[in-house]
């Protein structure tokens, strides 16, 4: 059994985390075909928005994890959440699921509450995590209200960085959140941190598109 995990950005620590999930959610038997493409990303910020050329070479890693055998897909950039979306008929009909790793952690803030906070350090993220919200809110029958959370943290060490999350979030806290979704895999060590701290409900993407992956991966009848 194959699995693809697919960034387009990435840090040791996160690469760490999320194997640590994936190996909690589906074992350490499995092969892990690793791609990664930073420039997509850095394209995003730099544009705003996902752009054609970022889109392709997303989907041209997708291409390659499928021609190298991977049995599914896990796509862990949010800001290009989307363009997996866009994906989502090619990859049933090549039969190679592609998971989203914050689709799942969206579906779970929209159950936890109506007002949700949305905390991220890049716009290119807020927007694309604040779509699925808005989403699979729909889908659910919900209506949510989203507060906007974005904090420049390029640069931080690990302190800074937990510093200016907190900051954010007990502004988060002080507008009556019931649930704050961190929009970035990255922010993952900062999950348990603002929950002891603020006391609501926190929610990080990796170990929700872990066990998604984990399902898509049953569904094909590789795990049980």
């Amino acid at each position: 059994m194959k699995i693809a995990l697919v960034y387009t950005g990435t840090t040791p620590e996160l690469e760490k985390y999320v194997n640590d999930e994936v190996a909690e959610n589906i074992g350490t038997d499995a092969e892990i075909l690793k791609y990664a493409d930073g420039t997509i990303i850095a394209e995003a910020r730099d544009a705003g928005y996902v752009t054609a050329g970022a889109a392709a070479r997303l989907v041209t890693m997708y291409m390659k994890a499928v021609q190298d055998g991977a049995d599914a897909i896990l796509n862990l950039c949010s800001s290009v959440g989307e363009v997996a979306d866009a994906s989502q008929d090619l990859a049933k009909y090549l039969g190679v699921p592609i998971v989203r790793v914050d689709e799942e952690m969206c579906r779970e803030a929209v159950r936890n509450g109506k007002r949700i906070g949305v905390l991220a350090t890049l716009q290119t993220t807020l927007e694309p995590t604040k779509n699925t919200l808005r989403r699979v809110a729909r889908e659910a029958g919900r209506r949510v209200e989203l507060v906007d959370g974005v904090f420049d943290a390029f640069g931080a060490d690990a302190d800074k960085f937990n510093e200016l999350m907190l900051e954010k979030g007990k502004e988060m806290a002080a507008e009556h959140v019931d649930v704050i979704v961190l929009c970035q895999g990255s922010m993952a060590f900062g999950e348990k941190y603002l929950h002891d701290v603020l006391g609501i409900p926190v929610l990080s993407s990796p170990r929700f598109g872990a066990a998604e992956l984990r399902k898509a991966l049953a569904a094909k009848g590789l795990i049980r």
